[in-house]
């Protein structure tokens, strides 16, 4: 989600939207450990450009793309899933777009490539998990809302559409920040909307996990301890030459990943530094997934046994930046259970 940030933290945390028209603080309640109602919400992907981005995940992966907006020449788009976790996509539509210093060092990173800094978690508590994150010491921005005259929401005398923090520096080797959201009014327009958005044509249903990389996962496990997500075991991914910790979060995945010798993990980590190295999509039908994807890259892929099940990864680092896991949705199959990845 998109925001302007006041003078005093701008430039400290990394843009989150480009929605977002205004901000507002709220006052945060009292330090205590949050509850345990965190979900993952979505995670940031940059494209070359927004028509690149768009075309690779629909025509070569089989999503179903939907629009969003275009403030100040950063236009964003949406993939949507059943279980309300989503992708957002972004892309610079003008030479002279806007971007505040947060985005501009997004650029810098990924060098005008493509690829993911960002990620978001939803939580209920957010006033909550707020004030456990001061307590923690790790420095919280304020708790920003939605304009009132957001487009997408109920107007200036419902409450903001969104809710959202982030941290003056970054506590985790990718950025992180904690969003909730209001509950909209029903309307036929939005009830198509929910009953059309997720629908898929590569059966997609939710997102699963998301991998971070650096070059100390240990570090990372321990941060997210601190942020109250605790319960990380170890875990290998053979399949990109990483190892490091699964974190258990409502039944998904947090992976905090390190380079474990020559491979697709090393050489991210040194041509793009610290990053969102992965993405699991859970899918009702495999091998009608696996086709779609071969048919798009053409090319022939191999599945392997993860610790989600039966998957197989998508060719999509030089599209996008990143990795795309697909894995058979199971409701049984445990959040983290160490081993292979």
């Amino acid at each position: 989600m998109k925001f302007q940030r006041s003078k005093r933290i701008a430039g400290r945390f990394v843009l989150l939207s480009a929605l977002i028209l205004g901000i507002a603080p709220s006052a945060a309640s009292a330090a205590a450990p949050p509850e345990h109602s965190n979900e993952i919400d979505h995670a940031l992907l940059w494209g070359r450009d927004i028509d690149q981005i768009s075309a690779v995940m629909a025509v070569k992966l089989g999503f179903q793309v939907r629009p969003g907006r275009n403030p100040d020449g950063v236009a964003n788009r949406y993939v949507r899933m059943a279980d309300r976790s989503y992708m957002e996509l972004f892309g610079i539509v003008r030479a002279d777009a806007a971007m505040d210093p947060g985005m501009k060092a997004d650029q810098a990173s990924l060098r005008g490539g493509a690829g993911a800094r960002t990620f978001g978690l939803r939580s209920t508590v957010l006033e909550q998990a707020h004030a456990f994150a001061q307590q923690q010491s790790l420095a919280p921005t304020p708790i920003f809302t939605a304009a009132l005259n957001d487009p997408d929401g109920d107007g200036p005398s419902a409450p903001p559409r969104w809710r959202l923090f982030a941290f003056e520096h970054a506590p985790l080797s990718s950025n992180l920040f904690f969003i909730d959201y209001a509950t909209l009014k029903t309307t036929p327009a939005r009830v198509s909307e929910h009953k059309i958005a997720p629908q898929h044509p590569n059966g997609a249903q939710a997102l699963t996990s998301i991998w971070l990389l650096s070059a100390d996962a240990d570090a990372d496990r321990k941060q997210f301890e601190r942020l109250g997500l605790a319960g990380a075991k170890p875990i290998r991914f053979p399949q990109i030459a990483a190892q490091g910790y699964c974190v258990p979060v409502n039944g998904k995945r947090l992976l905090a990943l390190q380079p474990d010798g020559p491979g697709i993990a090393a050489d991210a980590l040194r041509e793009g530094g610290p990053q969102l190295l992965g993405l699991s999509i859970g899918v009702a039908d495999l091998d009608i997934a696996k086709i779609r994807v071969e048919r798009g890259y053409e090319t022939q892929l191999t599945g392997y046994r993860g610790a989600l099940g039966e998957a197989f990864l998508a060719p999509t680092q030089s599209d996008l930046g990143l990795l795309i896991e697909f894995h058979a949705s199971s409701k049984t199959a445990p959040a983290c259970s160490g081993g292979t990845g």
